[in-house]
């Protein structure tokens, strides 16, 4: 049924793919579209495939840990859809989810987006979800940065209870550059036609055969493994470099990436 046919060994290797997808994050009960190029677009794909140009959108701030597509103004997910940003506590400089929620409940937005690019804790995506479903929105989470993390069960999970996730399949998941969308079945068409024909063209199947060795390797007892170690090496980093004198946002970190505060080094 592809644009393209004489595409069975391809259909084989797609499918393989997201079987392997939905089996480590423990999401079968969602749908999983391997095709998108990376995790920018992977986002603009969501919206482009949920809302309309113009829906609010809630989502963390990018100096505050957010990302490009999470509605910076230089982004085109900034200029098509309205959002709204909430922040880290200025003291904890960790999320307040009292906040979110009070701020959700005041601009009540089509959609809320938790999972970030620069965040050194752990996220409660069940809150995240919970905030959403209390003022009628979508939940998506982007775990681009910690995927490999939420496989290897050193960090809470979105799944199986956020409507859509989207996640870049490099990084701590150390595949190829590309992304994957899951989301709920009710969403599938809309996601699938939003990537293709909306966003994309043909898919880069030489890449969606590399996310699945990815994905069959993080399926190996030796990842969890893996995973462990990045969170144990980063808490020794993160430890030592307290030890030296210098602050870190939020205090030191969770997972496997920290902030070193500059400020008291001067402009």
């Amino acid at each position: 049924r592809r644009y393209y046919g004489g595409n069975i060994r391809i259909d084989e290797i797609e499918k393989l793919a997201q079987k392997r997808a939905q089996e480590v994050f423990g999401a079968q009960d969602y749908h999983a579209n391997v095709q998108p190029y990376s995790g920018s677009p992977a986002n603009i794909e969501v919206y482009l495939g949920l809302l309309e140009f113009g829906d609010k959108i809630l989502s963390l701030k990018l100096a505050h840990g957010g990302h490009l597509t999470h509605g910076d103004p230089v982004s085109l997910s900034g200029r098509a859809f309205r959002f709204v940003h909430y922040e880290v506590d200025a003291k904890t400089e960790a999320l307040d989810y009292e906040v979110v929620r009070q701020m959700a409940l005041k601009e009540k937005p089509k959609l809320i987006v938790s999972g970030f690019t620069a965040y050194p804790r752990k996220i409660d995506f069940a809150k995240m979800h919970e905030i959403a479903k209390e003022v009628g929105a979508i939940s998506m989470a982007d775990i681009s940065h910690i995927s490999g993390l939420v496989i290897g069960r050193v960090h809470p999970s979105p799944f199986p209870f956020t409507d859509v996730v989207t996640t870049t399949t490099h990084k701590t998941l150390r595949g190829p550059r590309a992304a994957i969308i899951f989301c709920k079945p009710e969403y599938k068409e809309q996601i699938d036609k939003a990537v293709f024909p909306g966003m994309q063209g043909g898919p880069h199947e030489h890449t969606i055969a590399a996310i699945a060795v990815a994905l069959g390797e993080a399926a190996k007892p030796g990842f969890k493994k893996y995973a462990e170690q990045i969170v144990s090496n980063a808490a020794v980093l993160s430890s030592t470099l307290l030890s030296e004198g210098l602050n870190l946002v939020s205090g030191g970190t969770d997972n496997h990436l920290m902030l070193i505060d500059l400020r008291a080094f001067g402009p």
